[in-house]
């Protein structure tokens, strides 16, 4: 599941793009956004969000491809659990990354555990 124009989407960096990061948008811009179920869940179950905000979350989320759990993700965030400490939902997205086998855009620096995956670190 390799190729240039896709990117897994961390939560932090959707948060950025619902709050119009110029930048970001540019950079995903005609390409195929993959989020983890873990970053839906996280974006969709904030207690204080808004009907509008979950209207605008949603209407993203539908653009994407999301990617659920399955053998091979469950597996790989495991070991890398193990290995490096990330906070499970973390491994889980990280997982999904290796899973794709895309590169995976961030602001979170956790990830930066990870020297091994394609982690495109982004700073705002």
């Amino acid at each position: 599941m390799s190729g240039s124009s896709n990117y897994l989407l961390d939560t932090n960096i959707v948060l950025y793009l619902l709050d119009g990061d110029a930048l970001l948008a540019e950079i995903i811009n005609g390409k195929v956004p993959y989020v983890s179920f873990i970053t839906e869940m996280e974006l969709l179950s904030y207690k204080k969000i808004s009907h509008s905000n979950e209207k605008v979350v949603k209407d993203f989320l539908h653009e994407c491809r999301i990617i659920e759990m399955n053998p091979s993700i469950k597996t790989a965030a495991i070991n890398i659990r193990k290995m490096h400490g990330l906070k499970l939902p973390d491994s889980i997205i990280a997982s999904t990354r290796e899973y794709l086998n895309i590169p995976m855009l961030t602001a979170d620096v956790e990830f930066n555990k990870l020297k091994s995956l394609n982690i495109l670190q982004y700073k705002k």
